[in-house]
């Protein structure tokens, strides 16, 4: 009944409003001081993995479902691994690896990476976001959708770089280096950095864990409901069941809970900076419904309704009202106890740390059906005070001692009872201004000792093309500032005022262009003995001969063709950029298109999907080449070898239309002749057969990126 009345008078106060939803904060930007829109969920782990939460020394049992943010760190120790899921990205740590965030906001994800094995799968690129994994010898940018795996050595003075698919671009040693699908370059050294390509081997049990753990994502019925950058999702699949609503549409709800079972009431509290108090669920799927969208009761169930499908979603820390916590002064109405309870759909989410007014619309607008922006802002402004909470009531409300809530303790073991009375009196929309204790930022694994990466690879500096942000205040400091600011977090603008001057880590900056980009090439023919040394016997037979002799910057070459080729006046040489001539056919491109892409490629910048890798003819062998003195480049041959078949003779005249094709005569199928033979003394050609198009990355739905650019209001009608 409560949700009908709150239903009807919202209708009326739309239909009322609807003349004027264009006018207001539409022309307002975010604050730069606004927290991030996106954190990475601790999605799954396996054996000992470790965190150091930014702000402190100390190390603790990394837990699942923790958000990951900025200055984070995490080191997986022998046998185990983990998966943090950004939404538009995942990423999964090996054994032994030692990992940590530089720098991770709605713009840029920066990673580091010290030693071990980390695999990333993009999945989703916005044109103004970055994705940099940082090496100590080399930073790699990742420019397009793709599978990329990196691997540092225990010395950490080796880095292999493994593209299955997408377009990366080496910065190290002076020189970019372009890296496309289904190679791999093992680059060497720190000062001075020498590489060695070679072929791509067989997958291994943590590339197959990965595809696994992808497959299971892609899969997932959950999708068609959820809005495709909303970690977790794929965990609804087997913990619940969908169902449609009259009221919101389609609603998930768990098919297992036990007796007492409350949103927001088997986990903890953490304090994770910027946002302050940050809820962390104990349920396997607990992370999606907890941090997007809405709780309701419905068939006397609880239910998760999600938000819009079609609006890039914002991360919320906690979206719950508050019982006992007003908005100045200290924790009343129920004593020294905190309270709080899930927020239903239509109800308004008021941060309890500094933002804009822009942010409080985009982190409501997109996790659930809100009637217009001035609703919104008079709720985050205090300026309505009747407001009616669906769900504060006695059975959803959870409230727990103070000192449980501030060391950040489970909470289902310390549940108190609350009283309509209490209710009727101390409900607000604003946290409580609790000041955190250590413990709270070290989270549930707090105390127990843990393996912690050796200091050599803590201290490891690493080469970066993006300047990461300053170290993260330490908690100590932070304590006293948010003391004196009545126990609520420090805004950013406020939190920059005591960061260290240096970095979140030892890092060297360098340029992403090198110092002679005209000379960045790959060599033509890797070493035979280095792609052995890297996995020795491992190679799958079909790449082994699809990939013989590939350099490592042709993926890129081959991606960047197709424009030049219609700028040039040679264009017809090469028709639509057919890759099935033999290699005679194709010596006519001028030396400039020879060029790997670099960062500031226009044509690459533009996120132009990866193209099947190609092959020159073989060169001279040699083991490893330095990035200052690349080999001469031979003239472009841009098809890929299939294994070796019987050569053909050569054509020397093109036959007419109507007889194109010639089985009798030929091996194989003829789609065009080539051109007249090469000069004398050309070596003889191979059959060379068109590649398979590329896989290309399922890319998103269009839909609105609410944290990127100005919003109007954004009025959407009922479910």
């Amino acid at each position: 009944m409560k949700s009908r009345w709150l239903n009807v008078t919202h209708r009326g106060a739309f239909l009322a409003f609807l003349g004027l939803s264009l006018l207001g904060l539409g022309s307002s930007r975010a604050d730069e001081a606004d927290p991030p829109g996106r954190v990475a969920r601790l999605s799954d782990l396996q054996g000992s993995v470790s965190l150091q939460p930014a702000g402190v020394e100390d190390w603790a049992a990394a837990t699942l479902n923790r958000p990951l943010t900025t200055g984070d760190r995490l080191w997986a120790d022998q046998d185990a691994r983990a998966e943090l899921d950004m939404g538009d990205a995942a990423l999964r740590l090996g054994a032994t690896t030692g990992f940590s965030f530089l720098n991770l906001d709605d713009h840029t994800a920066q990673m580091q990476l010290t030693a071990g094995t980390l695999l990333v799968h993009v999945r989703n690129i916005q044109p103004n976001q970055t994705y940099e994994i940082d090496t100590p010898n080399v930073a790699l940018s990742l420019q397009q959708p793709g599978d990329y795996r990196v691997e540092v050595n225990e010395t950490g003075d080796t880095t292999v770089v493994k593209v299955s698919a997408g377009q990366a671009q080496a910065t190290g040693g002076g020189q970019s280096l372009a890296i496309g699908t289904q190679q791999m370059v093992t680059f060497a050294g720190t000062a001075t950095v020498s590489y060695a390509s070679a072929t791509l081997g067989a997958p291994d049990e943590l590339d197959s864990w990965s595809a696994g753990r992808e497959r299971q994502r892609q899969e997932s019925a959950s999708r068609q409901y959820v809005a495709e950058d909303v970690p977790g999702t794929a965990d609804l699949d087997t913990n619940g069941r969908w169902q449609a609503t009259p009221d919101y549409g389609y609603v998930w709800a768990p098919n297992v809970v036990v007796a007492g079972w409350a949103p927001y009431r088997f986990g903890q509290w953490a304090w994770i900076a910027p946002w302050g108090w940050t809820w962390v669920d104990d349920a396997p799927w607990g992370y999606a419904p907890f941090h997007y969208g809405r709780w309701i009761m419905w068939n006397s169930a609880w239910c998760w309704v999600p938000g819009p499908r079609y609006v890039r979603p914002v991360y919320g820390p906690a979206l719950v009202g508050w019982v006992g916590g007003p908005r100045g002064g200290v924790a009343v109405g129920i004593g020294v106890s905190v309270g709080w309870f899930p927020l239903a759909p239509r109800e308004v989410y008021v941060p309890g740390y500094h933002v804009s007014e822009t942010y409080v619309r985009n982190v409501n607008i997109t996790n659930t059906t809100i009637v217009n922006n001035t609703y919104i802002t008079n709720v985050y402004k205090n300026n309505v005070t009747n407001i009616h909470y669906v769900n504060a009531t006695p059975g959803a409300v959870t409230a727990v001692p103070q000192n449980v809530f501030a060391s950040g303790q489970h909470v289902a073991r310390h549940v108190m009872p609350v009283s309509r009375e209490v209710l009727s009196t101390a409900v607000t929309s604003a946290p409580p201004p609790v000041v955190p204790s250590r413990q709270a930022v070290l989270g549930a694994g707090a105390g127990r000792a843990v393996p912690h990466p050796p200091p050599a690879v803590l201290s490891r500096p690493v080469v970066a093309t993006t300047k990461p942000p300053r170290a993260p205040v330490p908690f100590e400091r932070q304590v006293e500032a948010i003391k004196a600011n009545g126990g609520r977090p420090l805004p950013r603008t406020e939190l920059a005022r005591f960061q260290p001057a240096t970095p979140v880590a030892p890092v060297r900056l360098i340029s992403a262009g090198g110092a002679d980009r005209g000379r960045a090439q790959i060599p033509a023919t890797p070493s035979r003995a280095s792609a052995a040394a890297v996995r020795p016997g491992a190679s799958f037979a079909d790449r082994e001969h699809a990939l013989k002799n590939s350099p490592v910057a042709a993926a890129a070459r081959a991606d960047r063709a197709p424009p030049a080729r219609v700028e040039t006046p040679q264009a017809p040489l090469a028709p639509q950029g057919r890759t099935d001539r033999p290699p005679s056919a194709q010596q006519h491109l001028p030396p400039t298109q020879q060029q790997g892409f670099y960062h500031d490629d226009p044509t690459h910048a533009q996120g132009r999907p990866p193209s099947a890798p190609v092959n020159r003819p073989p060169a001279a062998a040699g083991s490893a080449e330095q990035y200052s003195r690349p080999p001469p480049q031979p003239p472009s041959q841009e098809q890929r070898y299939r294994p070796p078949a019987a050569a053909p003779p050569p054509v020397r005249e093109a036959p007419p239309p109507p007889p194109a094709y010639r089985p009798q005569e030929r091996p194989a199928p003829v789609r065009e002749a080539p051109p007249p033979p090469p000069p004398a003394g050309h070596p003889q050609e191979r059959a060379v057969h068109p590649p398979p198009p590329p896989s290309q990355p399922s890319k998103s739905e269009p839909r609105e990126s609410a944290p990127h650019g100005d919003r109007t209001s954004r009025e959407r009608g009922e479910r």
